[in-house]
This record gives C-alpha cells, sequence and structure tokens, in this order.
C-alpha cells in the first residue's frame, strides 16, 4: 500500500503495462524460443470440484446579482468584536461548521454524514494548512495593499435567529469587510456574501480556501484533488492539479456555470448567478503531509474576483442525484472515465439491484458480474470452442513448424509455413486469437468498475464480510481477495485447452497469472472481487464446456501442402 499522500501508479497505466507484457510473451516467444519435439499427451486434469445518503437538495432560485453602488455604505463608526471567538458553531442536519471571528474565517467543515478511515466524521479542511496559509474564505484582495489586513481583524458576529446563518462584519472607519453565511438545515447549500470596501469603494477580491481539500484521512488523497471549472460556451468540465500552479497561482475568467475544488469524494463549487462572470485562481502551496516529515504540494483555490461576490456553494458528496438536483451539469464532477457507456449503466445497476434486493454492496457486484457474464456466455462459448479447435490442431501445427525449424527469421520460406498454417486454420474454422476473446471482454467491464468504485460516493465504506471498505485495498497485513484470484486464475488457466505444442511456452502461460498480482494487490477490494467473481463463473463455465466436449469427438481437416512451383526446389 502507498503512503498516505504519496504517488501511485494510475490503475490504467498498470493495467495496460501488464497486458502489454503478456502480449510480448504471447506474440514473441515463438520467435525466440526453439521449436522441440512434441510432449508426450498430457494427463487431462480433473476439475476442480450506503452509508445512509442525505435528503436530496432542490436548487434554489438564484438571488439576483448585488450591484455595488446600491450597496449598503459602510457605517460611519467602527465595527469589530471585542475578543477572538475560536469556537462560533453552526450545525445542520448535514454540517457542523466552526467559525473563528478572527479574519471571519472556517476552522473546521465537518460532514456529520460521512467518516473517514479514522472512524471520525469528515473534515473537509487541512488543519496543518490553517495553521501557515490562512482558514478557508480568507481574503484575496486585488488591491496592492490595504490600511488594515481583514485576515487578521477581529469581526463583530451577528448569528441569525434560526441558528442557520452567522453575518460578520468589520469596520475601522477606512476599511469596511462582510461576510454573510446562510444555510439550509437539510441541504448541502450555501448562501456566501462577501464584501470588501476601502475608504467607501469596492476593493475586488476573492475568497480562498487553501492548504488542500477533501477527506485526508485516505490513502494518495493529495493525487485526487484537483480544481475545476465547467465552460459553460463549450459545455466541458474543465480540470486542473496541482501542477498547473508550480510557478505560481493559475488564474482563469469566464462565465462558469461552476468552479471550485474537488477530491476523490467530495467538491465544493461557487455557483454564480448565470451570465455573471468569476474569476478562480489555482494555487500550490507546499505543506508537510501526515507523518511522513515530507513536504507536499497541496492544491488550493480562490474565487470571486467583484467588490460584492454573491454565490450559492454546494459543499458536500459527489452523490450524482444530490449534484443534479442543484444543476444537471453539475454531475459531470462525477468522472465515468474512457468507458463511461459502461460505467454509467453499470454504476445505475448496481445502485437499483443495492436498492431493491440486496442491501450490501459486496454481494450486488457479485451479483451483477454473474449477470454479465451470463449475458456474454454466447461470446464465451464460441472463444472456447476456437481454443479446443486450436488444442487438437496442434500435431498438425507442431509437422509444419518442424519442416520449417532449420530456417532463420529472414528467410522467404518462412513466408510458405505462415501460408501453410493460414490454411490449416482457414480448412478447420478456426481463430487463432479466439482464445483471447475472454479477457478481451472482461477488460472494459473491470475499467468501468474501476471507476463507479473509486468515484461513486455510494461505494465509499461499503462493507462486505471482512471488507470494512470496498473502494478501498483490504485492511489485512495478507490480502485474502487478491490471493484468491490468482489461484482462481491458476485453476482456470489448468482446465483451459493447450492452444501451443511447445512446452516452454506452455510453462510461461503457466504461471502468466502471476503478473496479476501487479494489479490486484493495491487496488479497491471491490474490483478484486468483481475479478474472482468472474473465475469463479468462467471455471464453472470451462468445466461445463470441457465436459460437454468430451460427447462430441472433434473433427479437423488435415493441412494440405502447397505445391511446389515448377523450376524451384
Amino acid at each position: 500500500m502507498k503512503p498516505a499522500g504519496g504517488k501511485e501508479m494510475p490503475m490504467e497505466v498498470r493495467l495496460l503495462l501488464t497486458l502489454s507484457l503478456m502480449g510480448l510473451v504471447l506474440f514473441l516467444t515463438p520467435y525466440f524460443l526453439k521449436t522441440t519435439a512434441p510432449p508426450p499427451q498430457p494427463k487431462k486434469a480433473a476439475p476442480a470440484a450506503k452509508e445512509a445518503q442525505p435528503p436530496e437538495p432542490v436548487k434554489p432560485e438564484p438571488a439576483p446579482a448585488p450591484a455595488p453602488e446600491k450597496t449598503t455604505p459602510p457605517p460611519a463608526t467602527q465595527t469589530s468584536g471585542q475578543k477572538q471567538d475560536d469556537h462560533i458553531l453552526i450545525e445542520t442536519d448535514l454540517y457542523r461548521i466552526q467559525f473563528s471571528n478572527r479574519g471571519a474565517v472556517v476552522k473546521r467543515w465537518i460532514l456529520k454524514k460521512y467518516r473517514g478511515n479514522n472512524q471520525q466524521p469528515v473534515d473537509l479542511t487541512n488543519q496543518a494548512g490553517i495553521e501557515l496559509l490562512g482558514a478557508p474564505f480568507s481574503l484575496l484582495s486585488k488591491q496592492e495593499k490595504l490600511s488594515t489586513d481583514p485576515n487578521k481583524a477581529l469581526f463583530a458576529v451577528k448569528p441569525a435567529s434560526d441558528g442557520l446563518g452567522m453575518d460578520f462584519e468589520f469596520s475601522d472607519g477606512k476599511i469596511h469587510a462582510r461576510k454573510n453565511f446562510r444555510f439550509e438545515a437539510n441541504r448541502y447549500l450555501v448562501k456566501l456574501v462577501s464584501e470588501l470596501r476601502d475608504q467607501g469603494r469596492p476593493v475586488p477580491h476573492m475568497v480562498a480556501w487553501r492548504g488542500g481539500f477533501g477527506d485526508f484521512t485516505v490513502v494518495n488523497t493529495l493525487s485526487t484533488q484537483q480544481t475545476m471549472y465547467f465552460e459553460t460556451a463549450t459545455g466541458k468540465l474543465e480540470v486542473n492539479d496541482v501542477g498547473v500552479a508550480k510557478d505560481g497561482p493559475s488564474s482563469v475568467t469566464g462565465r462558469y456555470l461552476f468552479a471550485g475544488v474537488q477530491d476523490q469524494y467530495f467538491t465544493a463549487v461557487a455557483l454564480p448567478e448565470r451570465g455573471l462572470s468569476i474569476e478562480m485562481q489555482t494555487w500550490s502551496d507546499k505543506l508537510v503531509f501526515g507523518d511522513t516529515g515530507k513536504e507536499e504540494p497541496h492544491i488550493g483555490v480562490a474565487f470571486g474576483g467583484q467588490g460584492v461576490n454573491e454565490t450559492f456553494l454546494f459543499v458536500g458528496p459527489k452523490d450524482v442525484d444530490l449534484l443534479r438536483r442543484v444543476d444537471p451539469r453539475l454531475e459531470q464532477v462525477v468522472d465515468f472515465g474512457w468507458f463511461w457507456f459502461l460505467a454509467k449503466p453499470l454504476f445505475v445497476s448496481l445502485n437499483f439491484v443495492n436498492d431493491r434486493y440486496i442491501h450490501n454492496y459486496g454481494w450486488t457486484i457479485v451479483i451483477v458480474t454473474i449477470l454479465i457474464n451470463i449475458l456474454l456466455l454466447p461470446l464465451k462459448f464460441t472463444s472456447l470452442k476456437s481454443m479446443k479447435k486450436m488444442s487438437d490442431l496442434q500435431p498438425q501445427i507442431k509437422e509444419i513448424q518442424g519442416r520449417y525449424k532449420n530456417l532463420g527469421m529472414r528467410d522467404p520460406r518462412r513466408q510458405e509455413q505462415t501460408q501453410e498454417m493460414m490454411a490449416l486454420y482457414q480448412k478447420n474454422g478456426v481463430n487463432p486469437m479466439g482464445g483471447c476473446i475472454p479477457m478481451l471482454l472482461q477488460i472494459p467491464f473491470f475499467f468501468a468498475f474501476y471507476k463507479v468504485l473509486t468515484v461513486a460516493i455510494e461505494m465509499r465504506g461499503a462493507q462486505w464480510l471482512w471488507v470494512t471498505d470496498l473502494s478501498q485495498p483490504e485492511n489485512l497485513a495478507i490480502r485474502v481477495l487478491p490471493l484468491a484470484t490468482i489461484a482462481s486464475q491458476f485453476l482456470m488457466q489448468k482446465m483451459t485447452p493447450t492452444t501451443t505444442a511447445d512446452p516452454q511456452q506452455q510453462r510461461i502461460m503457466t504461471y502468466m497469472p502471476l503478473m496479476f498480482i501487479f494489479i490486484f494487490y493495491s487496488v479497491a477490494s471491490g474490483l478484486v472481487l468483481y475479478w474472482l467473481t468472474g473465475n469463479v463463473v468462467g471455471i464453472a463455465q470451462q468445466w461445463f464446456f470441457n465436459r460437454s466436449m468430451k460427447l462430441v469427438p472433434a473433427k479437423t481437416k488435415p493441412a494440405e501442402t502447397p505445391k511446389k512451383k515448377s523450376g524451384k526446389n
């Protein structure tokens, strides 16, 4: 397992690398290994015997954009807090927010319905970042110098009568700053108004959330933190990682539907009034992460750009239903990857089966995997028949190879060998690549399951038997599911008809399943459960196929040796 905050090779790269190595072994081995005499007839192997989801919000009617000239002028008298208070609380059904009147900032933003790996409610703030960079909702002035830094000022605090709002205000006669937060009792939407003036003149500013965002208790969390904005003109979500700000803050401005920050399962985005321009900055701040003692770049975001910024904020889980209720385009923050056309239906199917019948995502993965394999059964049987024919043709293939075994790789007569082999395949209706179809069929579903398990908030913390979180690797010293998957891969390999007569190639194929350790040992346990279930189903199918084929003797046609052209030896 990689340490928290460390970088690990993406799953797509690891799978493609493994499959590439397997392909090289399969297709290049015949050219480098000398052909040997056919082995004795092998003995036939005997077949081996939600986490509770929050209520769905409905998008409120957006408030009209404030015009600076109509804003209430700053008070003539000074307004400030009497003493520092770092424990100003607002609590809703979904949030527990801790404010400080020193700068009118957020000290903790806790999601009550979600827990981290430390079994505590998720705090979306990074406490180390607060100490060094300032707390979330600090103000970044676009004016060179202010006579008073509002982030260090003591604000006067006025709670709303219903306990769901908080108004912060500061004025020293020159600088006037105000922040107003308005929460909903059971929705992840917050209305924010920030205002900054210098001697009555609006000061363009931004509201910042620096030092990282999200659940800091999960593995490899920093690599999943990104800023993003939805480009209304193109209808696309643009995503930036921390590297875009390695040389300083990176800024974009436009009429975006939303802009903000995200990690694997949570997001905080500003939703400005439609048609209004908003500026977003991406920051990279180096902080020591966890107990590693090593500095790592942490992403930060700032948004706004006006003297008075008024916007709604969505701060919460990347739950597709919740996001769609706010705006259908907001659900694009849930990235289903390259195979979205499979991942989205798979996501819907898993939720449907789980919610209606099973009520456990582990068993739901098992059931859905079985259903997928049943649907693919005709294609799998076609592939198995092709492999059986290839196995029956091995003596003739060996005989053809023997006639050309002393030729060099560049000898023109090698073409005659290829022609004979293709003639043999054609006469017997064999596709030499037919045996690869079962694995090729699984790859798109593998990627689809991978994406669903890594982006669907429903899978986070889902338990199954001894597995505490299907979206994470097993929390055991020796991980059972990967080892069981490799064992099942060996068994299925042993039951599968041999498609090569070369004993060295057979030995290589026998140990090929060990390469899957490279993939399975550090991925989500739900993904390994999917592959293991597919292997168990495949073993059952192979057993049935092997038994049924014994009742039908294989018939193959002998290869015809091409006639030599006259005048040539």
